[in-house]
């Protein structure tokens, strides 16, 4: 008889090696997951009978709830989505989670090390990597005016960030408007 391999790890979907230690650890698992605008992070907790969601935050709130002006999809979204996410858990009494990214890989400083510094800036413990933590710049969005401000010289700022020049949208606002936005979720 043939041994057939679970479905979802036939798909490349799921490392059962790697999902099995972190339940085995015993802790809430932090999930972030990607689409093309959006980022969606949530804290789950293992049961027998299915998956317990604790927590839960998607970065269309920065825009609905907050007045997030920008792309729902970068490292300072990435960051603030994580920092709202941590809020939401330690009222429900959640103080420490293990990083689940799955199949994926990042990048140092990439946008689930933002979502991570977000959720350990807000109070929830998760074993990490310091070096693989995005920059205070980075989180405020500075590498994204630098490359602004590279692209206004070459003439080229309209072809890339034409949706923010036809919302009269100004990048260097981002800053201010990531610190006005981290404020009113504390």
């Amino acid at each position: 008889m043939k041994n057939i391999m679970f479905r979802r790890k036939r798909e490349g979907k799921t490392n059962y090696k790697k999902r099995l230690g972190l339940l085995l650890n015993k802790k809430p698992r932090i999930v972030v997951r990607f689409s093309l605008k959006n980022i969606t992070v949530q804290i789950i907790e293992y049961k027998e009978e299915g998956d317990k969601i604790l927590a839960s935050a998607n970065s269309k709130e920065l825009e609905k709830t907050y007045g997030w002006k920008f792309s729902r999809n970068n490292i300072p979204a990435a960051y603030l989505t994580g920092y709202l996410l941590s809020k939401r858990a330690t009222k429900k009494e959640v103080k420490e989670a293990i990083l689940d990214i799955g199949l994926k890989t990042s990048i140092k400083g990439g946008k689930i090390y933002s979502v991570l510094k977000g959720i350990l800036d807000g109070g929830i413990k998760v074993p990490h990597s310091k070096e693989m933590l995005p920059s205070e710049e980075a989180i405020k969005g500075a590498h994204i005016l630098n490359y602004s401000q590279k692209l206004l010289k070459e003439g080229k700022y309209e072809k890339v960030f034409s949706d923010y020049a036809k919302k009269g949208i100004k990048l260097e606002e981002l800053p201010k408007q990531f610190e006005e936005i981290k404020k009113k979720m504390d």
